[in-house]
Formats: C-alpha cells, structure tokens, sequence
C-alpha cells in the first residue's frame, strides 16, 4: 500500500473477499468454515486435495475486493451488488474476527480495506477456487426475470391441441362430402363454453 509491504504470508491460502449486498452473518459464517476446511494441500504422502490450510497450519491472507462483485452491461463493470463502503468495512472486519476465532490469529492475515494494493500472488498449480455461500440470494431483478421463464415454461408445457384445432388442421379429403374448408357449415361446437 503506498509502497509499503504492509501484510506478507508464507505458504497458505489468499482469500479475495467480494462482498454484496445480500450477504449476511450466515453467509459470514459458511464461508469462515469453508476457507479453512478446504481441502486443497496434499498430505504427507504427496496425495492431492486432502488437507486444509488448518490441517498444514498455514496461514490466511484475505483482500476486500468488491470487485468481484461486478455484472458486466456491455463491456462496462457494474458494482450495484457490492455492499456500501461502511457496510462492508464493518463485515469485513467482522469477517477477519471469525477467522482468527475460528483458527489460530497469529496466522490470519489481511490487506488494507478500501486502499489501493499491489497484491502479489504466486499460485502453486495454480489453483483458484470461486466459493459461493448456499444461503446466497438471488438479485429481485434476477428473481422476476426467472419467474417469467418458468411461467413461459409453464404454459408452453400446457399448450395440448384442442379437439376443434385437431379437427381444423387434419387434412381434407376432397371426395368427403362432409368436409368443409372451415368458410361454411356449422361451426357452433367451437364456440359453446
């Protein structure tokens, strides 16, 4: 920050934190359990994905970044979803606590919330991993617009020809006497109720 190192870990996991609006104490929680009980380190016998960064006693660093936040319109970045400013310092702070309760706090570290950073990161693998909380809400926009596809769903699933649209479309015989091309004879079955 400002060209000063203000944070550094050795081996462990860097935590992104991309905070919305919907996000909650429940949310807050989900992901304190699984950052640290993620299995991502091998064991002592080189297998993969079976150990926590608990397990290796590693440690954490962890950068707000709303950012993570965005929903592209066009090629524009939209923040609309990332929590306020003051809202979100205060989860993230609260977030921090709940690692460092959860674990041990000397190893939990973070950057600077709101300031520009240089972040370095050196992925072994590398490895990324997008953690969502189950209990996420979905956007109210996002919510009609879901409803409006199912219900299209809906009705397209409903949609069985009738007995007179049947009749209409089955192909005439000439010869028939009794059919019709619809422009005479009695049509009255089609409009009773």
């Amino acid at each position: 920050v400002g060209g000063e190192q203000i944070s550094s870990i050795g081996r462990g996991l860097c935590v992104l934190l991309g905070i919305s609006l919907e996000d909650t104490q429940r949310e807050l929680e989900h992901m304190v359990r699984k950052i640290l009980n993620l299995r991502v380190f091998e064991d002592e016998s080189g297998k993969h994905w079976s150990k926590s960064v608990m397990d290796k006693q590693y440690e954490v660093l962890c950068v707000s970044q709303f950012t993570l936040q965005c929903i592209l319109k066009g090629n524009k970045p939209d923040y609309h979803m990332a929590m306020p400013t003051e809202q979100a310092e205060c989860f993230y702070n609260n977030f921090l606590e709940q690692l460092r309760k959860a674990y041990k706090p000397e190893l939990i570290k973070d950057g600077k919330f709101g300031a520009y950073m240089q972040v370095h990161i050196q992925n072994d693998g590398p490895v990324t991993i997008e953690l969502e909380s189950p209990a996420a809400t979905i956007d109210p926009k996002q919510l009609t617009k879901l409803e409006k596809q199912q219900q299209r769903k809906e009705k397209t699933r409903t949609k069985v020809p009738s007995e007179s649209s049947r009749e209409r479309n089955a192909p005439r015989n000439k010869d028939d006497p009794s059919a019709s091309s619809g422009a005479e004879g009695d049509v009255s079955s089609e409009r009773e109720p």
